[in-house]
């Protein structure tokens, strides 16, 4: 695929989401609720997590109206995670996407209350399932405990994958097969899916990993080196620089076999992605 083409692509969804949550985040709320809920999510972000469920839905043919409802509840999952995981308690940060954080921005009591606050129900029920699930303790809220547990401790290779898998994998994985519950696709096609899912969730990571302690907070949008200021383990850390990078490329090169034995002819966008995640420089 033309690299042209790709980025028109993400310009594209990434308008069609940002339209969505324009209309679906309200700023009518109590004591100004709205606005720090819309202050969390709008004009920000890469929108990677919708992106992967508007290009697995484009693989499998999927409903687009379904699908973009599916992208929206997916980043809202996302900000949310965000806003509590830059409050004090958490990982006491003061930048996120380029801006001060909600705590420090509206206080904490309302960075505390801003996360809580069209399509056949079966399709609907499949997609609460694979979001609650991501969501939970098995997933993000699991993987941020196991996080804050080990901070200055020294985790070996297979504790710290399952750490991020958790913390930050496994939304990016739930979101492919958001997508892909959107259409008709065979369980051969969905298992590759699932793989390819994994693949690029541990990817996003590790380069996370690595962007922390190569780009400075203008780059990344969010305070650079904090990793290291705080003593948690990473893969860098851990294997190194260089065997952190080569890391992420193995597993780009696990997401593009994945995408080979999915037996999908409409999965180019999903391979872009997977190189976007590795690639990318915040």
């Amino acid at each position: 695929m033309k690299i042209d083409e790709f980025s028109r692509w993400v310009r594209e969804r990434q308008e069609d989401v940002e339209h969505a949550l324009e209309r679906w985040v309200p700023d009518q709320s109590p004591a100004g609720l709205g606005i720090a809920m819309r202050y969390a999510v709008l004009d920000g972000g890469k929108r990677l997590r919708p992106l992967l469920v508007l290009a697995a839905s484009d693989a499998v043919s999927g409903d687009r109206a379904s699908a973009l409802r599916a992208a929206v509840a997916v980043e809202l999952i996302h900000a949310y995670s965000l806003v509590h995981d830059d409050m004090p308690c958490m990982d006491n940060d003061v930048l996120r996407r380029g801006k001060p954080t909600v705590h420090i921005k509206y206080g904490e009591a309302q960075a505390m209350l801003t996360p809580d606050a069209g399509m056949p129900p079966e399709l609907m029920s499949t997609l609460v399932r694979l979001l609650a699930r991501a969501s939970g303790h098995a997933g993000m809220a699991g993987g941020q405990a196991i996080d804050l547990a080990s901070v200055g401790r020294r985790l070996d290779e297979a504790t710290l994958r399952d750490m991020h898998r958790r913390k930050t994998g496994v939304l990016l994985q739930a979101s492919v097969m958001m997508g892909a519950a959107c259409g008709p696709a065979d369980d051969a096609a969905l298992a590759a899916l699932s793989e390819y899912g994994a693949a690029v969730g541990l990817a996003f990571q590790v380069v996370d990993d690595v962007l922390d302690v190569t780009q400075d907070s203008h780059v990344l949008g969010k305070t650079a080196g904090k990793d290291v200021d705080q003593n948690k383990p990473t893969f860098v850390s851990l294997l190194g620089l260089g065997a952190a990078q080569k890391y992420a490329n193995d597993l780009r090169d696990q997401a593009h076999a994945a995408l080979a034995r999915s037996g999908l002819g409409q999965a180019a966008y999903l391979a872009c992605l997977a190189d976007k995640i590795v690639e990318r420089d915040n």
